[in-house]
């Protein structure tokens, strides 16, 4: 079921646990910026990046696989190539309710097997301005 109107985006964000596909160290990177606002937006951020050990001040994960915590939004900061796998992981859990693909990312198929198992998923939208629209201005 795609994710199209401002309602649907806004129920999304009342979840709270996300799960961060590629967050980032770096302070300058989007993947840094983005769920650094959202964690103080009062958002449980879970990162998930093998080639670190923590970030935000929460422990990194290798993969979904190993994040023990039960998570609501998987957020990918990573390329298009790597989404179908993030699917993969994320249809493996019994807890994710919505893939969010950030600005730039795409995969009709894997988004299509993700809908198709009862996922919501928004595609080609960063968590920020939207939060900024929908729910910080309001």
């Amino acid at each position: 079921m795609p994710v199209e109107t401002d309602a649907e985006v806004r129920n999304i964000l009342d979840e709270n646990t996300v799960a961060v596909v590629g967050c980032s160290s770096t302070p300058g990177k989007d993947a840094h910026k983005i769920p650094k606002y959202l964690q103080a937006q009062g958002y449980e951020i879970i990162p998930v990046n093998p080639t670190v050990d923590d970030v935000l001040g929460q422990p990194s994960y290798d993969t979904l696989s190993d994040v023990e915590e039960e998570i609501d939004i998987v957020d990918v900061f990573r390329p298009s190539s790597e989404v179908s796998g993030v699917v993969d992981e994320a249809l493996a859990r019994d807890d994710v309710e919505v893939i969010w693909l950030q600005l730039g990312i795409h995969d009709d198929e894997a988004v299509a097997r993700a809908e198709a198992a009862g996922l919501r998923v928004v595609q080609d939208r960063c968590m920020k301005p939207e939060h900024q629209r929908l729910i910080a201005s309001a």
